[in-house]
């Protein structure tokens, strides 16, 4: 994954967290696919919220890498979390995804993931 592609991701999710498009609770950003963990906010619905990560991310990758084609697959998957073992096995789930794929030993090592001390900063400052 480059870098750069990987940042305009992050800013994008923070950037919409931050003006109050939904509440972010976990996140990991793989070679191939993604996972998030939100909360759409009550003016904001959970397709409108998909809609302003996919298309913000899109708009500004296909800017830098010049891309004639669209950065994501049409659609998403969802899930209703149900109760608090539900969103602690999702949020675990996410967050573990580096290391059951073996790119990292820790969750806290891989750079792209609500489990990551750089990413731990970011949703503090934003928070703060």
């Amino acid at each position: 994954m480059k870098e750069e592609v990987c940042q305009i991701f992050v800013n994008t999710l923070f950037a919409y967290k931050e003006k109050g498009a939904y509440r972010l609770h976990a996140f990991v950003l793989m070679p191939e696919h993604i996972h998030v963990l939100l909360t759409p906010s009550k003016e904001t619905t959970l397709e409108r919220a998909v809609q302003y990560l996919k298309g913000g991310a899109s708009h500004a990758i296909g800017k830098i890498l010049r891309l004639q084609f669209p950065v994501w697959q049409r659609g998403f998957n969802d899930h209703r979390i149900r109760d608090t073992k539900d969103y602690e096995t999702h949020v675990r789930y996410i967050e573990e995804n580096p290391v059951k794929r073996r790119l990292v030993a820790d969750a806290s090592d891989y750079k792209w993931s609500s489990a990551s001390q750089v990413s731990t900063q970011w949703m503090t400052h934003l928070s703060g």
